[in-house]
């Protein structure tokens, strides 16, 4: 039987579980905005993130209860997005379907880099809060360790 072991926080104990997509890349095509019968709002985008010396992704991205900023943003503009990956099933035609996307957390323009800088201090912090509180020390004292 082969072992299992549970990723390490920086503290030496098990790290919880989580799922955390973070992309930068380029909006493909306009948001999309769709009502869902739920009357919640909902955004569909898609960012092409580009590799070096590999195809670029295409990524799918929904965003629930997204903030009218996001219908700002222009094909071509660079964004970080922040979020989970999600598979949801649904019934078209008759059939059951799934569709895998990033459902989105944050969508921030990459100009915008103390907004940036904020949510990806968030997403380490949920991957890993010992991992965020030595970011945190490391800016107090200029990055020194005193």
């Amino acid at each position: 039987m082969a072992k299992t072991t549970e990723p390490a926080s920086t503290n030496g104990t098990p790290a919880a579980n989580c799922n955390i997509a973070v992309l930068r890349g380029v909006v493909r095509r306009p948001p999309e905005w769709r009502t869902l019968p739920s009357g919640d709002e909902l955004v569909q985008l898609e960012v092409r993130v580009e590799r070096p010396g590999a195809p670029a992704d295409t990524v799918p991205v929904e965003l629930l209860h997204p903030p009218k900023s996001i219908a700002r943003l222009r094909v071509d503009e660079p964004v970080v997005v922040v979020g989970r990956v999600q598979r949801r099933f649904f019934r078209a035609a008759g059939a059951l379907a799934s569709r895998t996307a990033v459902a989105a957390t944050s969508v921030v323009a990459a100009t915008q880099r103390r907004r940036v800088a904020r949510v990806l201090e968030a997403a380490v912090a949920e991957l890993d809060p010992e991992l965020a509180r030595a970011g945190d020390a490391a800016r107090h004292d200029g990055g020194t360790g005193r």
